[in-house]
């Protein structure tokens, strides 16, 4: 089989987690024997192509306005020598007569609307009427976000479930790890958060509770890895919270494994990535307990209401003051993580594509 797999996030300026969705998806394909044929509108940088391979250029219109048109207009049709295209986010090219696959990640712009912009709304809901449309098949990542999709009218038999996979390297030497650590400004004792900041991320309550924390740790600090995403979050420029921007996927390994804990405070993940990267690297983990965190933490983690300021900062200072239960929580993280592949994710989305095929 050969899919078309557009990968028009990864020409974005930060692709972001769906970015690196689609490098694991391109690269782990072949093992579940689908042919790639990546494409999108411009040329990867050559770090990606490195990653993905080679990728046909749609020429113009580029980047939003080429969007636009999908979405508005279906067109320009996108034509390929494939058996199925798959749009990994909701992006979603006119291919008809091929058949289609969408990954649709979250419905977060319908349960949270107030946390998006005007266009990212009507991108987010044009995109998912397109995928309710037209796709032969529905990929998701969790039963938490199957389920979300059922609920505003997809069809079950349509959607297949597709976990997210972890991939981690050999961890580096000690003196390397802390050397990374120390030249974007982190030192530990900190409590690390991972992903795009905005405001569904709920890091602004993390920053308050964390400064709670304090009183009793005073040494304990925030670092936030990630980029700016929709809208702006207020409450990080204080004292003991750190913001470190995007980092290199070395750093972003070590500043995992010597982390007291990594915390995902969300209101709403479709998956969760962060959780099952610090898992996997023994990093113990607070989570909330709602969406689809906890499927994808068990009881390997922590799980605390979301919102509630003061039940994160005693569940930080009581894991922060507990080596025990962080090796502990470290150990059922790693074996939690370990049934988490982009291998196995690969088979299913393998399944997807047949199921389309067999449905157009």
């Amino acid at each position: 089989m050969k899919a078309g797999l557009h990968i028009g996030q990864l020409l974005q300026p930060v692709p972001g987690g769906i970015g690196r969705y689609v490098v694991h998806v391109a690269q782990n394909l072949p093992v579940a024997e689908v042919e790639v044929l990546n494409f999108g509108a411009g040329t990867p940088s050559e770090r990606v192509q490195g990653l993905i391979g080679e990728c046909v250029d749609l020429g113009w219109p580029r980047g939003p306005l080429r969007y636009e048109f999908w979405h508005r207009f279906r067109r320009p049709r996108v034509r390929l020598p494939v058996d199925v295209v798959h749009a990994p986010s909701l992006a979603i090219p006119p291919v008809q007569p091929l058949p289609l696959v969408v990954t649709v990640h979250d419905v977060a712009f319908l349960r949270e609307p107030a946390a998006f912009t005007r266009r990212g709304l009507d991108f987010h809901r044009r995109g998912l009427d397109i995928a309710h449309k037209e796709a032969d098949a529905v990929i998701t990542a969790s039963r938490f976000a199957r389920d979300e999709l059922v609920s505003v009218g997809f069809a079950r038999e349509r959607i297949y479930l597709a976990p997210h996979g972890v991939a981690i390297r050999n961890p580096e030497a000690d003196a390397m790890i802390d050397a990374r650590v120390a030249r974007v400004g982190a030192k530990p004792p900190y409590v690390l958060a991972v992903g795009t900041v905005e405001p569904r991320k709920a890091l602004d309550m993390l920053a308050r509770a964390v400064t709670a924390a304090r009183r009793e740790l005073p040494d304990l600090t925030l670092a936030i890895v990630g980029p700016d995403g929709w809208l702006h979050v207020e409450g990080l420029d204080v004292e003991g919270v750190h913001r470190l921007g995007t980092v290199d996927e070395h750093t972003l390994d070590a500043l995992y494994r010597r982390a007291v804990l990594c915390a995902i405070p969300s209101r709403y993940e479709g998956f969760g990535l962060p959780a099952l990267e610090a898992m996997a690297r023994g990093c113990p983990v607070i989570a909330s307990n709602a969406t689809s965190l906890p499927e994808v933490v068990g009881t390997a983690g922590v799980l605390v209401p979301v919102g509630a300021v003061d039940s994160w900062a005693d569940a930080i200072v009581a894991l922060a003051s507990d080596p025990e239960r962080r090796a502990t929580l470290g150990r059922l993280g790693k074996a939690r993580a370990a049934g988490f592949t982009w291998r196995g994710s690969a088979y299913a989305h393998a399944a997807a594509y047949a199921a389309a095929l067999d449905a157009s």
